[in-house]
């Protein structure tokens, strides 16, 4: 997978987060970085985050949406009917191509077994940056950061709460 869309959140310092209140959901944040943090979204999707510290502040990147470069078979199996483009684009669908789940909730995505982050870019693209996705509070942060003119990054959409 590579990445083209993320959302970061500043844990306990923003109000947008899971952590900014603690709970039983959110702790994971609060531990080491380079763990991810899935959790269920409206009930039904998995959405995942590299948690990135520092302890104790629970801050977090939520991966929105991405490029299936291996394995896209196996993506393709998990989101028949899609094309290749939007197999990953959005978090929930992300989750569902990589085929993540609540088993993979604190993996060390350093590791070496499992989901784990790959080599950095050889080149780096332009990132664009904006306000969040469906957040209702601290809506307008500019946290959001894509790939400039990719065709997997997803749509922004702003809470009707906001």
């Amino acid at each position: 997978m590579r990445i083209t869309e993320v959302e970061a959140y500043g844990g306990v310092h923003d109000p947008a987060s899971h952590a900014f209140t603690r709970t039983p959901r959110s702790e994971i944040m609060y531990g080491r970085a380079w763990r991810l943090y899935v959790y269920r979204s409206y009930g039904m999707h998995f959405c995942a985050n590299i948690v990135t510290g520092p302890t104790e502040e629970a801050s977090a990147v939520l991966v929105r949406a991405g490029e299936v470069v291996d394995g896209i078979d196996l993506a393709r199996e998990r989101r028949i009917g899609v094309k290749d483009a939007q197999l990953a684009r959005g978090p929930g669908n992300l989750a569902r191509a990589l085929g993540l789940s609540l088993a993979d909730l604190g993996t060390d995505l350093l590791g070496p077994d499992g989901v784990r982050l790959g080599d950095p870019p050889v080149t780096i693209p332009e990132i664009s940056a904006g306000p969040r996705v469906g957040v209702s509070k601290a809506a307008d942060v500019p946290w959001r950061f894509w790939v400039r003119g990719d065709p997997t990054v997803s749509a922004y959409r702003r809470s009707p709460r906001a």
